[in-house]
């Protein structure tokens, strides 16, 4: 059942053989985090998210949340689950232990998160935002606030969400209209409804801690004017005990297509005017303060994709090989031949090894920037951490929004080789294409996601970050090309990163020309062919890293001709196809934005 969720071998072979994660522990920072622990970590991980966690996958999924009277009812499965993912203090892992945190490096709660989510992320959904929220209190809070909630959150007493969306204000966070009114004592009033709550009530813990997006009455419009507050659904007393209601209430939970066993909730703030907030941070700095937040949250939606898509491959390729139908093709005139497992068949090892590449490729990118903030912690080299938060700021938008719409479209594959068994609710791949399917949307949609690359990422430092993605890539590319039998796929994989630079610098143009138009409806394209270009440079960096390996052991000869032929596959199928990809970013074609609307029909 583990390797349902997530492999393993491929699992170790990024941390230890692609990222040196033991490296990071000659410094004293990490230094309890040798290999020995690291591998004990991830084991622990693996035990209890396939003996707990997993099993409330499916069962969360039929029973759902329910509301009644304002209050909600998470699935019963969930208290066990989490109950023993709290003891084991597995919310805040990256975190101090003065806070209960564990301290280890962000790259190794990454792959515990591994098997955690692709357990079931709708369940992961409550610690894994409590963790976000309590990242903007270590961050931005006040002694009083640390001290009253942020133990409490680290350790999953208390669990937390993001109060951003309301009706009329969505993407567009400006247009908010909730509201915060000064108090004598220095709190403030909060009115306003919220919705898409995720985790916004339930039954799981005694109190709920809400980051708040509000504008204090006379405040700048816009985005300039928004301030943040932490609102507790239950007051809390200076002695650190749950108090009276907050006035915060649930008015109904959406019914959605997936993640059924996580509450997404509207809330009321202030109906009775009983609402009250601290401030979180500085007056009319809360969009500043809330990307903290929603950075860490999209690099988790890029996870919670990139597991749905692992676990995909996992049990598809476990049904491949037990499946038996049809004949061999090279026997199919041969009415005496056995049938075979579908694994035989090529256009299932065409899905197959499609959906291996991506998922090793999208493993190897969401564990890069963890190590990438690893290192950044421990560098006292003012350049080198420049250079790896610049290689983070360009690849989050690519680890949320490629990965997401990939992860989608992996999900969809292993259904498919499933065939009509993967349409129905007995098999799990119906449930994971209907959960995957969020991760594109939330957290800043897909095509906000390509806006940041574009509008944001792309000119920032003056190209600097795209320039320190390049000369990463490049290291690699190098590294392959003095590889014996890789220097074809090496010189393919240049070819690409030059064009895209080619692309890069004309989609940047366009964008401050009066063609800006066009330019933002070609956004998802560009940051299509990146993503592209990065898969086949984590493909290519595993290869060059399996074809170099000294006297392999026997059990592990089979794994690494798989790294060669997943890189083979994806640079010679799939590169060439987003070559053409670039060739259409570079004609900025207008006719999306020149059609008129009545020209789009259906009037």
């Amino acid at each position: 059942m583990a390797q349902q969720i997530s492999d393993r071998r491929d699992v170790d072979f990024v941390l230890h053989e692609q990222l040196k994660v033991e490296e990071l522990s000659k410094h004293e920072k990490f230094v309890e985090f040798n290999r020995k622990t690291v591998d004990l970590i991830v084991s622990e991980a693996r035990n209890l998210a396939v003996k707990e966690i997993l099993p409330t996958q499916k069962l969360g999924d039929e029973e759902g949340c329910k509301f009644e009277n304002g209050n909600v009812t998470i699935p019963e499965s969930f208290h066990k689950a989490y109950k023993i993912f709290k003891e084991g203090e597995w919310i805040a892992m990256p975190e101090d232990p003065e806070w209960g945190g564990q301290g280890m490096p962000r790259t190794i709660a990454l792959a515990a998160s591994d098997y955690f989510v692709g357990a079931n992320f709708a369940f992961m959904m409550y610690p894994g935002l409590t963790h976000g929220a309590g990242k903007l209190v270590e961050k931005f809070g006040t002694e009083k606030q640390k001290k009253l909630f942020l133990k409490k959150m680290y350790t999953g007493e208390w669990t937390g969400t993001m109060l951003l969306t309301e009706p009329e204000a969505g993407s567009d966070v400006g247009a908010l209209t909730a509201t915060a009114k000064k108090n004598d004592d220095g709190t403030y009033s909060i009115t306003g409804s919220k919705i898409f709550i995720s985790g916004g009530e339930h039954d799981l813990t005694e109190n709920i801690i809400h980051p708040v997006l509000a504008r204090i009455e006379g405040a700048p419009e816009g985005t300039k004017g928004i301030s943040l507050f932490l609102v507790p659904k239950y007051r809390v007393n200076d002695d650190g005990r749950t108090g009276e209601f907050n006035d915060v209430v649930c008015t109904g939970i959406e019914e959605k297509m997936g993640i059924h066993g996580n509450s997404t909730c509207s809330l009321t703030l202030g109906g009775k005017g009983q609402c009250i907030g601290t401030l979180l941070g500085e007056e009319n700095k809360g969009m500043r303060a809330m990307f903290i937040m929603m950075n860490e949250a999209r690099l988790l939606v890029g996870l919670q994709g990139f597991t749905c898509a692992s676990a995909a491959y996992m049990y598809a390729l476990n049904y491949a090989r037990e499946r038996v139908q049809g004949r061999n093709l090279l026997q199919m005139f041969d009415k005496s031949a056995p049938p075979v497992p579908i694994i035989q068949h090529p256009d299932i090892r065409r899905m197959l090894i499609t959906m291996k590449a991506y998922v090793e490729g999208m493993r190897s990118l969401v564990y890069y920037i963890g190590m990438c903030e690893d290192k950044a912690t421990l560098s006292e080299d003012e350049k080198e951490k420049d250079t790896l938060h610049s290689l983070i700021e360009f690849l989050t938008p690519i680890a949320k929004g490629y990965v997401t719409d990939r992860s989608f479209e992996m999900c969809s594959l292993g259904l498919q080789v499933y065939g009509g068994y993967g349409y129905i609710k007995e098999y799990p791949m119906e449930q994971l294409l209907r959960d995957c399917r969020i991760t594109p949307i939330y957290e800043g949609t897909n095509g906000i996601q390509a806006m940041d690359l574009l509008g944001r990422k792309l000119g920032m430092k003056g190209g600097k970050i795209i320039l320190a993605l390049f000369e990463a890539i490049q290291e690699t590319v190098q590294n392959a090309k003095q590889t014996t039998g890789l220097d074809g796929l090496a010189e393919k994989v240049e070819e690409a990163v030059n064009k895209l630079g080619e692309v890069a610098m004309h989609i940047g143009k366009t964008a401050m020309s009066d063609k800006i138009l066009n330019a933002f409806a070609f956004a998802h394209p560009f940051m299509e062919v990146s993503g592209d270009v990065v898969m086949s440079w984590m493909l290519l960096w595993r290869a060059q890293i399996a074809v170099s390996a000294e006297k392999p052991k026997k059990k592990d000869m089979a794994f690494y001709e798989g790294q060669v032929k997943s890189a083979e596959f994806y640079i010679n199928s799939v590169l060439p196809a987003t070559l053409g990809k670039m060739n259409a970013v570079l004609g900025t074609n207008g006719a999306a934005v020149e059609i008129s609307e009545d020209a789009f029909g259906g009037k």
